[in-house]
C-alpha cells in the first residue's frame, strides 16, 4: 500500500510536532497545589495585598503526608523543586514588605539573620501594583532564587528553603492562607 507524500509528510510533521510538545512539557513541568489571596484588615476593611500561588516539581506522596501529619509539613518537607509566585494587588512599601517577611521568620522560628538579610536584599524598593515576584527552590543547586521587581537574591540551603516556605506554610496569619496553597495536592 503506497501513501501519497502529501499525507506521509503531514503524518510526519505532526508526529515531531507531538514528540516536541511532550519533550518541552515534561523538561519543565510545574503542578500547582493552590491559590490563596493574601489580605490584611484595616480599620474593618479587608485589603487585597496579594495573590499567590505554590508550585511542585513532585508531589508528596500519600505516605509522605501520612508521615508528616498534613499536607503542608509534607510538603515544607519535600526537597524537590517548589516555586511561589506572587502577583501584587496594590503598591506594597518596602518598609512594610521587609516587616512582614521578618516577622513570618521570626513566628516560625526561623533566625539565621545573615541569609534573612541577603533574602530582604531582594525586596530593596517598593512592589507596585501589578508587578510579580518569584520565589523559587532549585532543589538540585539547594538554593532559593527570590526575583522581585526590586531586586534578585539566591540564598544556599535546605535549611532556609524550609525556612521560607514556613511563611506561607507553618504559622501564618491566617492561617488558611496555608491550606489553600496544599488544597489541589490528593
Amino acid at each position: 500500500m503506497l501513501i501519497p507524500r502529501r499525507k506521509l509528510a503531514l503524518f510526519f510533521a505532526t508526529l515531531a510536532a507531538l514528540v516536541f510538545t511532550i519533550a518541552s512539557a515534561s523538561a519543565d513541568e510545574w503542578t500547582a497545589t493552590g491559590t490563596g489571596m493574601r489580605v490584611k484588615t484595616v480599620l474593618f476593611v479587608d485589603v487585597n495585598v496579594y495573590e499567590i500561588s505554590h508550585f511542585m516539581k513532585e508531589l508528596p506522596t500519600a505516605d509522605e503526608i501520612k508521615a508528616a501529619g498534613s499536607k503542608k509539613a509534607a510538603v515544607l518537607a519535600k526537597d524537590t523543586g517548589k516555586k511561589f509566585v506572587w502577583t501584587v494587588k496594590r503598591d506594597l512599601p518596602q518598609d512594610k514588605v521587609q516587616a512582614a517577611i521578618k516577622d513570618g521568620f521570626s513566628m516560625n522560628g526561623y533566625a539565621n539573620q545573615a541569609k534573612i538579610d541577603q533574602y530582604l536584599a531582594a525586596f530593596a524598593g517598593e512592589l507596585k501594583e501589578g508587578s510579580k515576584v518569584t520565589i523559587e527552590y532549585d532543589a538540585g543547586a539547594k538554593k532559593v532564587n527570590v526575583k522581585t521587581a526590586a531586586g534578585s537574591a539566591s540564598i544556599e540551603g535546605v535549611d532556609f528553603m524550609k525556612g521560607v516556605w514556613s511563611i506561607w506554610l507553618g504559622k501564618i496569619d491566617p492561617p488558611s492562607l496555608g491550606d489553600k496553597l496544599v488544597s489541589k495536592i490528593p
